[in-house]
C-alpha cells in the first residue's frame, strides 16, 4: 500500500505508539470505574483515545489522495532541542539535583527556567515578552495550583526562606 500523506502517516504513527505505551503503562495500575477513579483511569482513556486517533490518521495518510504527497521535510533540531532542554531544566530546578548539589528553585524560578529556554527555540529572544510571560506564568501556577488546588508547592528556592 503506497503512502499518500507522508505527514498524515508518520503522526499518525506518532499517536498511535504514544497510545499503546499510555494505554500499556496503565495496566499496572488500578484503574477503577467511572465513579470511582484509579490512578490508571486518565492514562488508559488517554491511551485508548491517542491510540484511536492514530490509528484513524494513519488509514487517512494510505487512502486519501494528497496534491503532492505531502513530504515531511527536514528535522527542525533548533526547536527539539530547547523546547526538550527546556523541559529537562524545568524538571532539574523544581526538584533539584542533589547530586550536583542543587535545591530545589521553587516553581516561579523554574517556570521562569521553562519559558527562557524554550523561547530561544524560535531563535530569536524578545526579552520583554519573555519575561512578561514568565511573570504571567508563575502568577497562572500559584493561583491554580496553590490557591485554587490547596496544592503544597515551594514557590521560591527552599535557601531564601531560611
Amino acid at each position: 500500500m503506497k503512502i499518500k500523506s507522508e505527514r498524515d502517516f508518520f503522526s499518525g504513527l506518532m499517536f498511535l505508539a504514544l497510545g499503546v505505551a499510555f494505554t500499556w503503562g496503565a495496566t499496572t495500575l488500578h484503574v477503577g470505574r467511572a465513579a470511582n477513579m484509579g490512578p490508571g483511569y486518565f492514562p488508559l482513556a488517554l491511551g485508548i483515545v491517542l491510540a484511536s486517533l492514530g490509528a484513524f490518521i494513519t488509514f487517512g495518510a494510505l487512502v486519501l489522495e494528497t496534491e503532492d504527497g505531502d513530504p515531511v521535510g527536514e528535522w527542525a533540531w533548533r526547536p527539539l532541542g530547547f523546547v526538550t532542554l527546556a523541559n529537562v531544566l524545568f524538571g532539574a530546578s523544581i526538584a533539584g539535583v542533589p547530586s550536583l548539589g542543587l535545591p530545589p528553585l521553587g516553581l516561579a524560578v523554574s517556570v521562569a527556567v521553562l519559558t527562557f529556554f524554550a523561547s530561544l527555540a524560535a531563535g530569536r529572544l524578545a526579552w520583554k515578552e519573555v519575561v512578561a510571560l514568565a511573570v504571567a506564568l508563575a502568577l497562572s501556577c500559584w493561583l491554580v495550583f496553590v490557591l485554587d488546588l490547596g496544592l503544597d508547592l515551594w514557590m521560591w528556592p527552599s535557601f531564601t526562606t531560611h
